[in-house]
C-alpha cells in the first residue's frame, strides 16, 4: 500500500543574505584613509539637503545638487574636527 502525503507542504525559513546580517557600522563604507567617522548618514545628509532647498526657498537649483553639497559639506565638517593622528 502507498503512504499518503501529507496535507501541508513543508515550509523553510527564508534566509537573509550575509550582507543584511552585518551590523549597519560594519556594513558602511570606509572614508578616506579607512575612517568611516568622516561618513555621513543617509538621514543626516537628507535633513542638510533638505535645508539647503528651504534656505533658498525652495527656488532654483536642484535636488541633486543639494544632497551633494550637504554630503560634501559634512564630510568637510567631520574631518576638520577630528583631530589628525600621526
Amino acid at each position: 500500500m502507498a503512504k499518503k502525503k501529507s496535507a501541508a507542504p513543508e515550509t523553510t525559513q527564508p534566509t537573509v543574505p550575509a550582507a543584511r546580517k552585518r551590523s549597519s557600522a560594519a556594513a558602511r563604507p570606509k572614508g578616506r584613509n579607512g575612517d568611516a567617522r568622516h561618513d555621513p548618514t543617509h538621514a543626516e545628509i537628507a535633513e542638510a539637503a533638505y535645508l539647503r532647498y528651504l534656505s533658498r526657498q525652495g527656488s532654483g537649483g536642484s535636488d541633486f545638487d543639494d544632497w551633494v553639497e550637504a554630503e560634501r559639506d559634512l564630510r568637510r565638517l567631520r574631518s576638520a574636527a577630528t583631530p589628525k593622528s600621526t
